[in-house]
């Protein structure tokens, strides 16, 4: 057996026994699937670890209506397939409802409002657990969470609060109206996801090979032209050979240059890079060099 087996059935073996549980000790989880790459191998890591019973938990996707056509049309496509139940919490509810306000301008996105949304929903459905596919090598805040991230009444995460997790022993305590964020990828790189992806077979939407697709640059980054971004002076669409590298609202998530068409091809791709996907392709989290932590601080993914 390689080494490059044996190392992603290790990984494998300790995302299904974190999955196993968790569905074991709380009482209400839930599945946050975006569409992406590491979402779908979520839901593969899930039928190890239940198949042939049905998954103990729902898969939730909050919808910003500005997603990438192919990502929703594979989110249908991938929960029929699998015949769970989803979720689907609506950020342009939450704007209908007066709980968040849409952003207006060349730069507005919807990104920043799925947060509300996000806990609105955890409250609505007593959600006590949420698995989602974020991973430690991703973005330096999400270094300092662990396996299990924990949030307050309010949804929030404080950094400083870390519960220890040796020899893979969790503590699953929580008081009423808190809930914890499990990252069963946590010590999955993402050449690790698309070497999985590979050897699994795992379906993925066609954004993330290689294709043709109007885009036009803005802060060193492409864009794709779609009825929710507005161009500014200056900004002419061109057509270009781009994929994506990961999934988010169209408004702020960049695409790469690249003729990776196939899985193989792709993680050749990966394995030269040495820039993280949010560090090239995502312009939330660029704000600041603290973006992301500010945004998890206050109950984001």
């Amino acid at each position: 057996m390689s080494y490059e087996l044996s190392h992603l059935r290790a990984l494998e073996a300790e995302a299904v026994h974190v999955m196993r549980e968790v569905a074991a000790e709380f009482e209400r989880p839930v599945l946050l699937f975006s569409g992406g790459k590491d979402s779908a191998v979520l839901v593969r890591l899930a039928e190890k670890a239940f198949r042939p019973g049905r998954f103990p938990f729902p898969l939730m996707h909050v919808d910003t209506g500005h997603n990438f056509p192919e990502v929703i049309e594979y989110r249908d496509r991938l929960v029929e397939r699998i015949g769970e139940r989803l979720i689907v919490a609506s950020v342009e509810e939450s704007i209908r409802q007066g709980r968040v306000v849409e952003e207006t301008g060349p730069r507005a996105s919807r990104n920043r409002l799925q947060t509300v949304t996000l806990l609105d929903a955890i409250a609505e459905h007593r959600f006590d657990a949420a698995f989602g596919g974020a991973r430690r090598d991703e973005e330096r805040a999400r270094a300092k969470e662990r396996v299990l991230s924990f949030r307050n009444e309010a949804g929030q995460w404080d950094p400083k609060s870390q519960r220890p997790e040796p020899w893979a022993l969790y503590n699953t305590r929580i008081r009423r109206g808190e809930h914890v964020r499990v990252f069963p990828l946590s010590n999955w790189t993402e050449l690790d996801v698309w070497q999985y992806i590979a050897e699994e077979g795992i379906e993925l939407p066609s954004i993330y090979f290689a294709h043709r697709r109007q885009v036009f640059r803005r802060d060193g980054m492409l864009y794709a032209v779609s009825p929710f971004v507005e161009l500014m002076d200056g900004e002419e669409p061109f057509e270009a050979s781009v994929r994506y590298r990961t999934v988010g609202d169209m408004t702020c998530t960049g695409g790469v240059e690249s003729k990776a068409a196939t899985l193989e091809e792709v993680v050749a791709e990966i394995a030269a890079t040495r820039v993280t996907e949010r560090g090239e392709t995502r312009a939330d989290d660029r704000v600041s060099e603290a973006a992301m932590e500010d945004r998890k601080r206050v109950g984001y993914f």
